[in-house]
């Protein structure tokens, strides 16, 4: 497994999507950072955070688009499904490969943190507890985005139906507020990744949301192996 995280983490620096990513992601948050923080006068960093949101949510797309889109294109999945290693693993490879580049991406809040400790004593748990919640938020929009790429060999479509879920994601709160149904806005509420990743922010490591976010990562997981499950006895 290891084998696969380091050929799929040092693929996106072979080619420009792991510039591109760190680019887009270093540029906004930078961005937001001046804007809430330095020129607000305040260490609190939950601003810049939800501002965040939105860019995660079209960022993590890119960055999944290829993950097996791609190997399928190129007929080169049918090295990872005759390989040595379980489908569980080959899964698992990418998706760490994934988030460990996720993960670069978000180190950049260390370096604000660090900065706003020059000038006043940051929140630290409230910054911890929000960072945990930002990697776990990504890496259940990874799994979903894996999902997706091993339903497909078009990186384009693969691109395109995660943003549409990531947007409809990032949505759904503000449609728990549409319907009058009370069942349907609760259920809405349940699976939102804003309200979940609100507990966070507010310093709060709820049990519920922690699971939550784990479950989503496990289910879809679960059901990129069953394709490939699928796929390796047709």
């Amino acid at each position: 497994m290891s084998a696969i995280i380091k050929r799929e983490l040092s693929s996106y620096f072979n080619s420009a999507i792991g510039y591109i990513v760190l680019a887009v992601f270093y540029f906004f948050s930078g961005l937001f950072f001046y804007m809430y923080c330095l020129l607000s006068n305040t260490t609190s960093m939950s601003y810049v955070f939800l501002s965040m949101l939105m860019v995660v949510m079209l960022v993590i797309p890119i960055i999944t688009m290829k993950s097996f889109s791609e190997e399928r294109k190129q007929k080169t999945d049918q090295a990872l499904l005759t390989a040595p290693i379980s489908l569980t693993e080959m899964v698992l490879g990418k998706f760490f490969g994934a988030f460990l580049l996720y993960c670069i991406c978000n180190a950049i809040y260390v370096l604000y943190a660090v900065i706003l400790s020059f000038y006043a004593t940051p929140d630290w748990a409230v910054f911890l507890t929000t960072m945990l919640g930002m990697l776990l938020m990504g890496g259940a929009l990874i799994a979903i985005d894996l999902f997706i790429s091993a339903l497909t060999e078009s990186q384009v479509i693969a691109a395109v139906v995660s943003i549409g879920i990531g947007l409809l994601i990032y949505m759904l709160d503000s449609l728990s507020n549409i319907f009058n149904v009370d069942w349907l806005t609760n259920f809405l509420r349940n699976i939102s990744f804003d309200a979940h990743f609100t507990n966070f922010i507010n310093g709060i490591i709820n049990l519920t949301s922690v699971v939550f976010f784990l479950s989503v990562i496990a289910i879809f997981l679960f059901l990129c192996v069953r394709v490939f499950e699928k796929r390796r006895w047709s």
